[in-house]
């Protein structure tokens, strides 16, 4: 009972065949792959400034007389 027999794998196949047509199961597949492609590229994007050991941080540089100025008005 807790099994799927070769049966019910069968239906499920044939009620995803009609929904999402035979054409349509490689076409999302293939979007998906893409995805799983530009996620890795931007992973690998994220991680080539650490490869090539500059790791120069950015800061926020800002006056505190502004910052008193804006609070009065």
């Amino acid at each position: 009972m807790g099994s799927f027999s070769v049966w019910h794998w069968l239906i499920v196949l044939v009620i995803v065949l009609v929904l999402f047509g035979r054409g349509k199961i490689p076409e999302l597949m293939g979007d998906f792959a893409k995805g799983i492609k530009s996620f890795k590229k931007g992973m690998s994007d994220d991680d080539a400034p650490e490869a090539n050991g500059s790791t120069t941080a950015k800061t926020v540089d800002h006056k505190a007389d502004e910052v008193k100025e804006t609070s009065r008005s």
